[in-house]
């Protein structure tokens, strides 16, 4: 993994989705890991998901899947509850939210920050990264969210490259970058919400 941190859970608990609170009941400690992008895989982009693209978008969420199981099996064998929470499944399909935020867990883990893109932005690997984590009891000693500003100070890439026009100075519009998702996802061989132009140019 080219990312691993851990998150006290208490403040953001809150931003959980209901299906998952029972299962996440006295879970204190949230374990991030990322997994970097092929950048001539992302190179290869240019306003529009590639086949390549899909290809390696949804082997990375495999291999950190596998990465989540076996971080909650070893959690287990020290005899403490692990809840895996996959990397990338859509639970609410109208507004495409998945169980929680990966991305809120990284940033309370001290990993990096959310970007004006809504992408998680990392010091050094910035937008090229797939998160998953791991829910847990397991005592860890946890990170602290990153003080000081965000690193899109000044940088307009994600601005001037998105095709959906859904980035601005002011944020993100997720509606409008759901329907241009939907759009790419009826491409031929592409079948999914993917775009990959923002993570693109975030470097």
């Amino acid at each position: 993994m080219a990312m691993f941190g851990v998150a006290d859970l208490g403040p953001i608990r809150g931003t959980f989705r209901p299906d998952i609170l029972t299962a996440a009941r006295g879970l204190e400690y949230g374990i991030s890991m990322g997994y970097r992008l092929s950048d001539p895989v992302l190179d290869g982009i240019a306003d529009r998901p590639t086949l390549i693209y899909k290809h390696h978008y949804k082997v990375a969420n495999y291999m950190l899947d596998q990465a989540a199981a076996h971080v909650a099996s070893y959690i287990h064998q020290q005899r403490k509850r692990a809840l895996p929470i996959p990397a990338s499944q859509v639970i609410d399909w109208k507004d495409n939210y998945g169980h929680l935020s990966h991305k809120a867990i990284a940033v309370q883990a001290g990993l990096g920050w959310i970007g004006r893109s809504a992408l998680f932005l990392h010091p050094v690997h910035r937008g090229r990264l797939r998160l998953v984590t791991v829910l847990t009891d397991l005592p860890l000693v946890s990170g602290a969210p990153l003080a000081g500003k965000g690193p899109c100070d000044g940088c307009r890439a994600c601005i001037d490259a998105c095709p959906a026009g859904a980035i601005s100075e002011a944020g993100y519009d997720r509606a409008r970058c759901a329907e241009k998702l939907k759009e790419f996802s009826r491409m031929p061989g592409i079948g999914q919400s993917i775009c990959g132009v923002c993570v693109k140019v975030c470097r």
